[in-house]
């Protein structure tokens, strides 16, 4: 939709276009910020700019407002820039600069790879990588995005373990380009943290970052947090950290992002900007949308190895969770069904029903005499198992329960399905399942961990 007749003199007198970076002034104030086209619902005689800080602010043009271009500076131009119409005004259609070094993008759906189409006022995804200078023009200062890859567009709820080995697969691939500095991997937030976690374990002998990386609020909203954790995430691409980490908001200002480990990290709110957290574990680092990046904890450095793809995943595996009158029957269900291992999600230092008509025991004791692995995490997130310290686990535990420190549920389970690929050997998955390959077990609890 095209601003009114009378803004649109009011751009045209002062040469000014979609994307310009501009200077409103009005009642004495003035605010600098990209101009942006106008959505198909709201005033047309209010100008939409973003704001310095990643904010869109509307600004009524009335008799007396002044519109110019800024002098003060904008993105570099771009080659080949190219104009494409909207409305009755010119947008600049910008492009990557091919001298900025390479990263490459996978993305699979969500709204940090989409844009508002302003004639609608909806939000579409994006096709073409230069269309997300649209969105967030400061990375053409940062990265030269060579492709965006899809190798499919899903909502992270109804993504299975087939997704994270395609996206794997791409990611072996880019890795292993000796132009490709870095990958970045757009997700949907719900399930962001489980792939991030498939990533850890399915990217062998890591040689560079991979920033998994989303939205929590939509790009039309002014409050959206999608622009500044890409810039970050293209930061964590080009560092010296060949980590797979999640790259979102560190607080709900606009101040830094925190860069976590794949395994240790989780979304902890629906809604917050800052939702994703580590658990029983620090972040890699504080990244700066200006670039600077503060260590927090050794990660390991960017190598001339080669990635190699450790996809195989065995899909019968599945969550239980322990809660006051859960029946053991559940246990049986998969049994049944022919799954080869469980994640149990425990209560308190790992206690499952042991007395009355509910109790686990003879139910867990069957599951693991028939051949189904079993497990256990903490289902109060934080902290760890023990199941020495009560009765009720050291009978879950004769019962062939395995305790998993303070392994994450959902990184359990991403873990036991890549290792029951490996090897049927119940003792030695028990044994991998204790082994830490991609830091999903701390050696030990540190206080400054809790509620980072």
């Amino acid at each position: 939709m095209a601003y009114s007749k009378h803004v649109q003199t009011v751009l045209e007198r002062g040469k000014v276009r979609i994307t310009d970076r501009i200077a409103v002034t009005k009642g004495g104030k003035t605010l600098e910020g990209l101009l942006m086209p106008r959505p198909g619902i709201g005033d047309p005689d209010s100008l939409v700019i973003k704001l310095d800080n990643g904010y869109n602010i509307g600004i009524r043009v009335d008799k007396g407002t002044k519109v110019e271009k800024s002098k003060h500076r904008e993105p570099k131009a771009i080659k080949e820039e190219e104009e494409f119409e909207l409305g009755k005004l010119k947008a600049k259609k910008v492009r990557f600069n091919q001298k900025k070094p390479a990263i490459s993008m996978i993305a699979t759906g969500g709204t940090i790879t989409s844009r508002v189409d302003y004639r609608t006022g909806g939000v579409t995804s994006l096709s073409n990588p230069a269309d997300i200078l649209q969105n967030v023009p400061e990375l053409v200062d940062i990265v030269n995005i060579k492709d965006i890859l899809s190798p499919f567009t899903i909502m992270s709820e109804s993504m299975t373990h087939e997704h994270w080995q395609m996206l794997a697969k791409e990611g072996v691939k880019e890795l292993n380009k000796s132009d490709i500095k870095g990958v970045i991997v757009t997700h949907g937030t719900d399930n962001l943290h489980v792939t991030s976690a498939a990533l850890s374990f399915f990217l062998k002998n890591l040689n560079k970052p991979v920033a998994v990386v989303g939205s929590q609020r939509s790009t039309d909203r002014g409050s959206s947090d999608g622009g500044m954790n890409l810039v970050c995430a293209s930061h964590v691409a080009l560092s010296n950290m060949a980590e797979v980490g999640v790259c979102m908001h560190g607080s709900m200002e606009d101040t830094y992002c925190l860069f976590t480990r794949g395994t240790k990290v989780r979304k902890m709110d629906t809604q917050r900007r800052d939702a994703f957290r580590p658990v029983n574990d620090l972040p890699f680092a504080r990244v700066y949308a200006d670039g600077k990046i503060e260590a927090i904890q050794s990660a390991n450095k960017r190598n001339s190895g080669k990635v190699i793809l450790d996809s195989k995943f065995e899909p019968k595996v599945a969550i239980i969770k322990s809660y006051p009158g859960c029946s053991p029957k559940i246990i049986d269900y998969y049994v049944k069904h022919g799954y080869k291992g469980l994640v149990l999600e425990a209560t308190g230092l790992g206690q499952f029903p042991t007395s009355g008509k509910n109790s686990w025991l003879k139910t867990l004791k069957s599951a693991s005499e028939s051949g189904v692995f079993l497990c256990a995490t903490a289902e109060t997130i934080y902290g760890r198992l023990n199941p020495n310290v009560y009765s009720e686990g050291r009978m879950c535990r004769d019962q062939g329960v395995v305790y998993l420190g303070d392994t994450l549920t959902e990184t359990a389970y991403v873990k036991l399905g890549w290792i029951l690929a490996k090897t049927k050997d119940m003792k030695k998955v028990g044994e991998m399942m204790l082994t830490s390959y991609k830091g999903e077990i701390s050696e030990r609890t540190l206080p400054e961990t809790f509620l980072y």
